[in-house]
């Protein structure tokens, strides 16, 4: 100690100085530590979010044990599961939300399938009175129903054109004609062609298992076979494609999503290299419309070329790709409040000290999230006029409340931390956040969209890519009806076949839109 105090200068000056040496030193390590603190915060907050993803639950349903008390402290009407104000003198009631129990036992089949009857009656002495030996009558039945599954019936369909010719003057041949087909010399006729299309799309099956399916039935089909006729049906629907877009292009609000997809032989591009599939929704709520298109990029130029000219409503993710069209033909933009909340549940996912969860940042703002949400539930079967009053009315406020709380957090957390990540996301978004209060027919988020695209998420893990542009262009085609015929309730299957049988037999603009999902009429075919 004595020898260290010797070292020391002796002035004051000199003395000052080390001092201010020290305190830089110090100060420098201390930041770096702290930089290096929050840097193993961040990654062990990766890790646990990476184990919950793998180990636990993917749910993201909050439950919110004091939305009551967060609806007092904001101004709204706290009244259990429902937003109505209740009068004064009933406010030491309990209410409890009355329902109505369904009736047991299993449910009717439908009534468009065949019915095949097989009667039983008693015979010989089963028939006879124990008693007194009479002949029983019958007096009533007694009737149950089962399900019949056939699986793949197969037929030869032998199209015979017959041919005339005068019998006075031998001149000239004459035949009948026949009806066009989908695909004009082929042995597949619309039912195969739409049973082809369905297992592919809907059901997942990737075409060479249709193929080991088709030989196992002695029937030989290749591979290579099937994908043309696959190609061909994307090419034959493409009218009704073009009319789709031209009405959901003239619609109100606009959703949009994308996801990667993979072709393997593309000008310029390698094997492994990544394409897109965009997706968009549209139309009025009773008659949606979904779209799906190729790209082999995922450019802000692809919606440009998608939306045309559109200027109303356009809901998406935080993807910036979607700022240049909404710049240049002055659409009003939404963000998705689904992915604010799922970032939040993920930084709520992350911390290790389970205790200390309900009185998070992250529960806090999943909190005022779900309240958001619980007033759509509410009002979801209201007109958009009185949608568009409850949410300036009930869920306004809300938004007030959270966007101060944002202001009053933000600027304390750390920007890479999970929390950090989820507060600076909801302030970058907030400006399209709130639009869906305008107006009644808009939507809180992009599910729907979303929802529309999952199909095709997850053939793709069946069938991996496509070999060639004009098999995704085929497929985002064929996709596009079939997903549109199930958001209005019709049987793709029975569509398909419809549409591959009348398609090539029309003869004008009529009769195409004829065949659009959502205007075809019902039948027994189409009927979901």
């Amino acid at each position: 100690m004595d020898a260290t105090l010797n070292k020391l200068p002796k002035d004051s000056k000199s003395l000052q100085e080390m001092v201010i040496d020290l305190r830089e030193t110090v100060a420098e390590k201390t930041s770096k530590l702290k930089h290096q603190k929050d840097l193993i915060d961040q990654l062990l907050e990766a890790i646990r979010l990476s184990k919950h993803q793998h180990f636990g639950t993917r749910s993201e349903k909050f439950n919110a044990e004091q939305l009551d008390f967060l609806l007092n402290e904001i101004g709204v009407p706290a009244q259990g599961d429902t937003l109505e104000e209740t009068d004064s003198d009933e406010s030491e009631r309990t209410v409890v939300k009355s329902f109505t129990r369904k009736k047991g036992g299993r449910s009717k089949l439908p009534d468009r399938f065949p019915r095949v009857e097989v009667v039983y009656e008693l015979e010989g002495d089963a028939c006879q009175c124990e008693h007194c030996q009479s002949t029983l009558q019958p007096i009533g039945q007694k009737i149950s129903e089962q399900i019949d599954f056939v699986p793949m019936t197969v037929q030869v369909i032998r199209r015979i054109r017959k041919t005339y010719q005068c019998p006075q003057c031998k001149e000239g041949v004459h035949s009948a004609k026949a009806p066009v087909q989908p695909i004009p010399g082929s042995i597949a006729s619309p039912g195969t062609l739409a049973q082809i299309i369905t297992d592919k799309y809907i059901n997942g099956m990737p075409l060479y298992r249709q193929e080991v399916q088709f030989n196992r039935l002695d029937i030989p089909l290749t591979r290579s076979t099937i994908a043309q006729w696959v190609i061909k049906c994307g090419l034959l629907v493409q009218p009704l494609i073009n009319l789709a877009r031209e009405q959901l292009l003239a619609g109100h609000n606009v959703q949009m999503d994308e996801t990667r997809w993979q072709v393997l032989k593309e000008l310029g591009k390698t094997a492994q290299s990544l394409s897109y599939m965009w997706v968009q929704r549209g139309g009025p709520p009773d008659s949606p419309i979904i779209l799906f298109d190729y790209s082999p990029s995922r450019s802000q130029d692809v919606p440009v070329e998608l939306l045309g000219d559109y200027a109303g409503y356009l809901q998406t993710d935080g993807y910036e790709g979607y700022n240049k069209v909404c710049r240049d033909n002055g659409i009003t933009q939404l963000s998705c409040w689904a992915h604010v909340r799922r970032k939040f549940d993920e930084a709520l996912k992350s911390q290790t000290n389970h205790k200390k969860r309900k009185t998070s940042l992250a529960n806090q703002a999943l909190q005022r999230i779900q309240l958001l949400y619980k007033i759509e539930k509410e009002i979801k079967h209201l007109t958009p006029e009185a949608r568009q009053l409850m949410r300036q009315e009930k869920a306004e406020p809300i938004l007030k409340g959270l966007r101060e709380w944002l202001d009053q957090h933000l600027p304390v957390v750390v920007k890479q931390s999970a929390i950090g990540k989820a507060m600076h996301y909801l302030h970058k978004q907030w400006p399209k956040l709130i639009v869906y209060t305008q107006d009644g027919l808009l939507h809180i988020d992009n599910n729907l969209c979303e929802n529309a695209i999952r199909p095709f998420v997850i053939g793709r893990k069946n069938s991996l890519f496509s070999d060639s542009v004009r098999g995704a262009k085929a497929s985002a085609n064929l996709y596009s009806l079939i997903e549109t015929a199930k958001a209005n309730g019709i049987e793709p299957y029975g569509y398909l076949k419809r549409v591959f049988t009348e398609l090539p037999q029309a003869t004008c603009v009529e009769d195409v839109e004829a065949l659009l999902p959502y205007t075809i009429e019902a039948s027994a075919e189409t009927a979901a």
